[in-house]
């Protein structure tokens, strides 16, 4: 028996309640996996409070990553023992995901733990961290440097921000930090953010076309302020793009693209091909300093992932959320 947290539907209302299963209630899948840890991201708040049409079908076993040990393996790519990365590939919400004490996938889903990195560490940095580099890689395969001028980071505060923040000026890019929340910028600075500018002020409704003002960015949280960072890209900018927490929506218009030879481009973290996600975590695990894995992580139990959700979907958890499978 193994603890895992079910979401169900009752009257159109999505519930979250820790039950205990058996192996045999796991789907198919060529491995199983003893997960000892999982992460709390934006879509996790959201599958798990039911505000967004997350799960695909019911019942479900959320949480979009996991990291733990091999315990069977039909696939030659995985050996009892080894220590194994999932994040993306629909689990979490087509699939059951982390949030379980074991786990059955498919074996083209999981990533071998990179040296230098353990289950703790590996979901530190989650889908957020791996989401974070997709972003710098993005911003480096577009040509921007760290002489190219300053970068910005919207939703600096929250998972992929904040983790965004560290590897930019661990690179040793200038950078600027988008966040609602005044207090957290002593925790930001510690992360490596030079200059800060409110969320209030980045969703204020911007012209065709802005001062230029940054050689990139890593943008979270779409809607108005994605407008705003378009409007105000130097020439030959590039945005990366990897969420919405602001809003789905943008309105713009072509004036920075054709005039500035600005670039816009997607960072998908849930189908990326196994070579850049293996590559994605490989410099993760070389690049991150050892106080990111205590500067920005808090552990929690899965009787503890309701209210977290709530919270993160609130905009008041800062950093990473981490769940340990043996709490």
């Amino acid at each position: 028996m193994f603890k895992a947290l079910i979401l169900t539907q009752n009257e159109g209302k999505t519930v979250a309640e820790v039950r205990q299963l058996e192996v045999a209630d796991l789907p198919e899948g060529e491995v199983l996996v003893d997960v000892a840890y999982s992460s709390l991201n934006y879509k996790d708040g959201l599958a798990v409070t039911g505000t967004g049409k997350i799960i695909r079908n019911f019942p479900m076993v959320p949480g979009i990553d996991l990291a733990g040990t091999v315990v069977e393996s039909a696939s030659d790519r995985f050996q009892p023992g080894d220590a194994v990365i999932l994040t993306g590939w629909g689990v979490g919400e087509r699939y059951w995901g982390g949030y379980a004490q074991k786990a059955r996938v498919k074996a083209n889903w999981l990533v071998p733990m990179p040296l230098g990195l353990d289950a703790r560490k590996a979901m530190i940095i989650g889908t957020a961290g791996f989401t974070a580099m997709l972003c710098v890689m993005t911003l480096e395969d577009a040509g921007v440097k760290p002489d190219s001028g300053k970068v910005l980071v919207t939703g600096a505060a929250g998972g992929v921000g904040s983790i965004a923040v560290q590897l930019l000026a661990g690179r040793g890019y200038h950078v600027t930090a988008v966040t609602g929340r005044p207090d957290s910028h002593d925790f930001l600075r510690k992360l490596g953010a030079e200059d800060f500018i409110s969320r209030e002020e980045m969703a204020q409704p911007a012209r065709p076309l802005e001062s230029q003002r940054w050689a990139g960015a890593v943008d979270v949280v779409g809607g108005d302020i994605l407008a705003r960072v378009l409007a105000e890209m130097d020439y030959n900018g590039a945005v990366a793009a990897c969420g919405l927490a602001n809003s789905f929506k943008l309105n713009t218009t072509v004036m920075p693209f054709i005039l500035r030879n600005v670039s816009l481009r997607g960072a998908d973290s849930v189908s990326c091909p196994q070579e850049r996600r293996t590559r994605a975590w490989e410099l993760l695990a070389a690049e991150l300093p050892e106080s990111a894995y205590t500067d920005i992580g808090q552990a929690i139990a899965l009787e503890d992932i309701p209210q977290a959700a709530g919270d993160i979907l609130a905009g008041k958890v800062q950093g990473r959320t981490l769940i340990d499978l043996s709490l």
